[in-house]
This record gives C-alpha cells, structure tokens and sequence, in this order.
C-alpha cells in the first residue's frame, strides 16, 4: 500500500507564503523600472516643446518662407522689367535662384530636423544624400555668386573705360557658369564615391561627409576660396576710392591771379595785347560728379554685402574644416545654430542688394501696382 501523504505542516505553509510574496514584490518592482524606463524613454523621445523651443522653430519657419517669396520677388522683376535684362543683373539673378532654392529645398528639410527630438534624421537614406548635395550645391552657388557681384563692381570701378558692355556681359556669363559648375563638383563628388555623405540608420545622422580630404576640399572650393576673392576685392575697391579722392582733393584747387593779367606776343611786327579781367579762375572744390557718387555707392554695397556674408558663414564652415581633421565633437545645438546663420545669408543678400539700388523699389512698386 501506498503510504498516506501527510497534509503540509504550519510552518511550511508559512514558508511557501513568505516566498511567493517576495517574488510577487520582486516582479511588480521589476514590472514598475519596466514602465518607469519606457516612460522615461518616451518623454526623451518626444518631450513636448518649451515656449523657447515653439518660439525658435516659429522664427525658422518664417525666415524660410521669407527668405523663399524675397527672392522670388527678385527673380520675377528681373524676368518681367526689361531694363534688368542685362549686367549686372543677370548676376542678381543668379545668386537669387540659389537663394531660391536653397528656401525651397534645403531649409524646409533642415527644419523637418529640428522639429524631431534630438534633431535626429528619420526620412531615410536616400532623402538624407539629397538633402546633403542640395544643400552644397545651392549654398556653394550663392556664395560664388557674391563673389561674382564683387567682382563685377571691382572691374567696373577700376578698368570702366575696357570694361564695356560686351566685356560686362561676357565676363558675367562666364563667372555665372564657372560658379554653378565648381558647385555641381563639389556637391556631386559624395555621389560618385568620395566622401559620401555620412548616414547612420541606427543613431538617426545625416551629414556631410567627414572625410578629411573631402572636408578640405568642399570648405575651401565653397568658402575660403570664395572669402579671399571678396576679400582682396574690397581691398583693391577701398585703394581705388581713397587714390580717386585724394587726386580729386589735389586737382580741384583755386589758383589766384592777378588783377589784370596782359599777355603780350613778342615779335618785331606790332603788339598786340589782351587782357582779362577776373580775379581768380576757379575749379569744382566741393560736392562729387555723378560717378564718384556711383562708385561710392558701389563700394559701400560691396562691403556691407562681404561683411553680412563673412558673419553669416564663418562660423559653419570654421567648424565643418576643424572637426573632421581632429576629430572633434561639436554639441548638435551648435551645429545647427552655425547652419542656419549661414542660411540666413540667403535672406540677407536681395535685402542688400535691392536696397542700394533705386530701380529695384521703383520696379516693386510697379509690379504690385499692375497686379492690383
């Protein structure tokens, strides 16, 4: 016969209670650091917006529609006004369809980013290399092409008398093509193998390339290139203003004479003698001709144009060239508070350029004037 189980004693069921109930406690704090770490993890991931932060990403979005319609504005008076349709402001064109696109390409999908926690990419791969070559491209157009305006005021005001229309035109056309070219290059060069732009699926990245050669390369063709023609232009265009208005200061004297001047011709036949009765003959000593003016308002837009354009884009590109070479870290925020400096360069550059210029404002005001 089987012998009879005996029924658990006291002290054993108080034993298997004591035991279950630990595990019980152990479990629902393990469930409770479960839901705490997902909760936490949710608010990292999708935390709502501060005022600051609604306010900063408001002020984006509008400096990309505004920086979108400006220059939209520019390149509709210069297509519809028929007085445009020549040097220099093909070249406006030119930098105002960069700025162009860069509104409607590139910063739409740069703002996209700033709304995602972290400022992490979540479009994808393929989204991430157009963005990136956009971006080269359009901003390395508009750089060179501010480059070009300098340019062409500098030839203008220093060699006015060989540079002729068909000089202006020609020598435009070429920096319009060479600057959209050197762009292509170095927006195209991550698609053909070097330097591909950085993408990591895992921390969400999306990037130019980091590659040392490719990072020299790309800063130097799209800015410090650009930056020494600017540079030595404005150099060059001060030299000129200050000759210019120190031989005008020596050239427009008063030179006395006296009061009656007799001019005698000296020959064995009878004299003959004429007289002048004016004290003194005088030349323009104050006020300035009508060119001067001009190549003062030239030089003065050239400046203010180079000056907006080295603080806008100095801190990115210093930025982008040091951090591959020493493999430095630079904190998101600043990334992109560098990035969108540099893009409000492309709102800055019609302001400037239209507010030198008369023609502009009478067009804007015709222009609106017709459509009503």
């Amino acid at each position: 016969m089987c012998a009879k189980e005996s029924p658990p004693s006291a002290s054993s069921r108080h034993l298997a209670m004591t035991l279950n109930g630990s595990s019980a406690v152990a479990a629902a704090a393990g469930g409770n650091r479960t839901l705490s770490s997902s909760a936490s993890g949710g608010s990292s991931s999708g935390e709502p917006f501060t005022f600051l932060s609604l306010l900063v990403l408001s002020l984006l979005a509008l400096l990309t529609v505004a920086t979108f319609l400006w220059n939209l504005l520019v390149l509709v008076t210069i297509l519809r006004v028929k007085t445009f349709h020549r040097v220099p402001h093909n070249l406006v064109a030119s930098t105002a369809m960069a700025d162009v696109l860069v509104a409607a390409l590139v910063m739409p999908l740069s703002l996209v980013k700033e709304l995602s926690a972290g400022r992490r990419w979540r479009l994808g791969r393929e989204l991430c290399h157009v963005w990136v070559s956009c971006d080269v491209l359009c901003c390395t157009a508009s750089i060179w092409s501010v480059a070009a305006i300098a340019l062409d005021r500098y030839w203008s005001i220093t060699r006015h008398l060989e540079y002729t229309l068909r000089t202006r035109r020609r020598a435009s056309n070429v920096m319009i093509g060479l600057a959209w070219a050197l762009s292509a290059v170095i927006a195209l060069a991550p698609l053909l193998g070097w330097g591909e732009s950085y993408y990591s699926a895992e921390q969400q990245r999306c990037q130019v390339s980091q590659q040392p050669s490719y990072a020299v390369f790309s800063t130097c063709g799209a800015f410090y290139l650009p930056l020494c023609v600017v540079l030595f232009v404005y150099w060059k265009i001060y030299k000129a203003a200050k000759f210019r208005i120190g031989g005008r200061g020596r050239r427009n004297t008063v030179m006395p004479l006296p009061e009656i001047v007799q001019v005698k011709e000296t020959s064995h036949q009878p004299q003959m003698v004429f007289t002048a009765r004016h004290a003194t003959v005088t030349f323009q000593t104050d006020g300035e001709t009508w060119r001067e003016q001009k190549e003062k308002k030239a030089a003065m837009m050239v400046g203010i144009l180079i000056g907006v354009f080295v603080l806008c884009w100095i801190p990115f590109f210093v930025t982008e060239l040091i951090s591959p070479l020493c493999s430095c870290t630079i904190a998101p925020v600043w990334k992109s508070i560098f990035l969108w400096l540099g893009y409000s360069n492309s709102f800055f550059n019609p302001l400037i350029y239209t507010a030198f210029n008369k023609n502009y404002n009478n067009a804007f005001k015709n222009l609106f004037v017709r459509q009503r």
